[in-house]
């Protein structure tokens, strides 16, 4: 049997252009892509590290709203990187919104939350600097 795993799964209005932002600004990689009978996108799947999340597009008949669809975010992801200030500059330049500044925590990590342009809210982390 295999073990269990999470994968989340984002929604969001625009798959295509949420996975190149994804791939471009955070260095996700694209491993695989679905469509549905009508040749709708239904899923994107993409490997960050050795963790996996995937997109899809918001469809208020199946119950997949975006963040957008319900006035924000309620989960928050976390991402541990090598350069927390230049992971949220290169979200940021690209349409992201900074929604705490990444700075030193007294809880002994470098860490901010960002909005993306398709209203997910991202805690970057890293090492103190």
């Amino acid at each position: 049997m295999t073990q269990p795993k999470i994968l989340p799964r984002l929604i969001v209005p625009e798959p295509d252009r949420a996975s190149a932002y994804y791939r471009d600004f955070l260095g996700a990689e694209e491993v695989f892509r679905a469509r549905g009978d009508e040749g709708r996108l239904t899923v994107v799947e993409h490997l960050l590290g050795a963790t996996s999340f995937r997109v899809s597009p918001a469809v208020p008949a199946w119950g997949w709203l975006s963040p957008e669809d319900l006035g924000g975010s309620p989960v928050l992801l976390e991402i541990e990187v090598d350069d927390p200030d230049e992971v949220g500059a290169r979200m940021t330049t690209n349409g992201a919104e900074t929604v705490i500044a990444i700075e030193n925590r007294p809880y002994g990590k470098r860490s901010g939350r960002i909005r993306d342009p398709f209203g997910h809210l991202w805690i970057i982390t890293g090492p103190l600097r």
